[in-house]
């Protein structure tokens, strides 16, 4: 079967890529700064730690989380709220054919993190990450 060129089989290509890094530099830049003038937004610092191109760069997803963690839902509806003020922000600096839209989403990254955290330190857990690999079932050393 031919490979659709649109396939989302494969991840993303190495412009997504350097346009979501672009992006998110920018974006976080502008946040520091405090460019936008919403008292709800810059009482936030707020982290931009991924940014998801699509295929044809025009939507692009920002992963944000609060420092701490502190507000999420309320920082998460002042960037919502100011999406277009932003991207406006954002375009200036970049060098592409379109403004592409911006969308936020929670970052669950760090939640994750703390999850495979608690994991590896389940005993059972522990006990076999140290075991030693021994494809044979002996134990012994052959040095």
């Amino acid at each position: 079967m031919a490979q659709n060129r649109y396939s989302t089989d494969r991840g993303p290509s190495q412009r997504q890529l350097r346009v979501g890094e672009l992006i998110r530099r920018t974006l976080s830049d502008v946040l520091l700064r405090g460019d936008v003038h919403d008292p709800d937004l810059n009482r936030h610092s707020i982290t931009v730690g991924e940014v998801r191109a699509s295929t044809d760069l025009k939507v692009v997803t920002a992963y944000v989380l609060p420092l701490g963690g502190e507000g999420a839902e309320e920082a998460l509806l002042a960037l919502r709220r100011n999406a277009g003020e932003l991207r406006h922000l954002v375009s200036k600096g970049l060098t592409l054919k379109y403004a592409p839209q911006l969308k936020f989403q929670l970052d669950e990254t760090f939640d994750r993190l703390e999850d495979t955290r608690r994991m590896f330190a389940d005993e059972r857990v522990r006990r076999d990450v140290e075991r030693p690999d021994d494809p044979d079932g002996d134990d012994r050393d052959d040095a």
